[in-house]
């Protein structure tokens, strides 16, 4: 057990990918070739990796559970949440994100364990928004994951120090998908509400990949099984343990052409960056 915790906190990997579709001619040179890991792992049906976590009939699985539509209108956002909790692992999903005027809407891919510790959670997240109707962005707060990537692509990767020792997640988790209402958080305290004459506003979610270091709540302390989805590892796997060469080269890419913020860097909002910054 002692073993197991130590690997825990001094090795943790979380990896998410996010599929996204991406028009020709959009101005920025051709990604460049990577390992896809979505390809290692199966598919989960929504019916049996996940359940409601709020939103009841704005929940419209589709095609058996191989996708589910998340919908936010004037009654509710919705969203669903894992099935089992995880320590580490692989999670990936396909996402279409809602068209036309959305300024407002939050769309969310992400870890927490906020119901099990409310005062001292550990949450990894992506968040997608629309601040105005010509201009997008990712918001990424509470970032203490290791690597995210993209299309397959890594865009951040966080190693454990003593730096971030404090802060770094070491208690299970459930994956989350939701949609939601953000116009007091995502837009300036409220400036571009959301517009609900444009409602409904749906987000779809599939090709959704779960596999990891499961949490059994009736073993005491840490355990750990291993999912059956895969037989890779997704810590100790050599496709995992570290990023390649061609991996890195990616994240330099998608830094170079996509980043254009990064809390990081800026100064003006931090006069000391947060300690995670500081991490190599």
């Amino acid at each position: 057990m002692a073993l197991l915790q130590q690997k825990l906190l001094a090795s943790l990997l979380v990896i998410f990918g996010i599929s996204a579709a991406v028009s020709a001619g959009n101005g920025y040179d051709a990604a460049p070739n990577v390992t896809r890991l979505t390809d290692l792992f199966g598919h989960l049906t929504f019916n049996h990796g996940f359940t409601e976590f709020f939103g009841g009939s704005n929940i419209q699985p589709i095609n058996n559970g191989s996708y589910a539509n998340l919908i936010l209108n004037k009654s509710s956002g919705s969203g669903l949440v894992s099935q089992s909790k995880y320590y580490y692992g692989f999670f990936s999903a396909a996402i279409k994100l809602p068209s036309g005027y959305t300024s407002g809407v939050v769309v969310a891919f992400y870890m927490s364990n906020a119901d099990l510790f409310p005062h001292n959670h550990d949450e990894i997240d992506i968040e997608l928004l629309v601040m105005r109707r010509e201009k997008t962005g990712a918001a990424d707060k509470y970032v203490w994951q290791w690597q995210f990537l993209v299309d397959n692509i890594p865009v951040r990767e966080i190693l454990y120090n003593d730096a971030i020792s404090s802060v770094y997640p070491s208690k299970p988790m459930s994956v989350y998908a939701t949609i939601w209402d953000g116009s007091e958080w995502a837009t300036h305290g409220g400036k571009y509400p959301v517009d609900y004459k444009y409602a409904p506003f749906v987000v779809s979610f599939g090709e959704m990949e779960m596999d990891g270091c499961t949490f059994d709540p009736k073993k005491q302390g840490v355990s750990c099984s291993k999912g059956s989805v895969s037989s890779r590892d997704p810590v100790d796997g050599e496709e995992f343990a570290k990023l390649s060469e061609q991996q890195r080269m990616g994240m330099e890419w998608a830094r170079k052409k996509l980043m254009f913020y990064s809390y990081c860097k800026d100064s003006s909002r931090f006069k000391v960056l947060p300690p995670e910054c500081k991490a190599k």
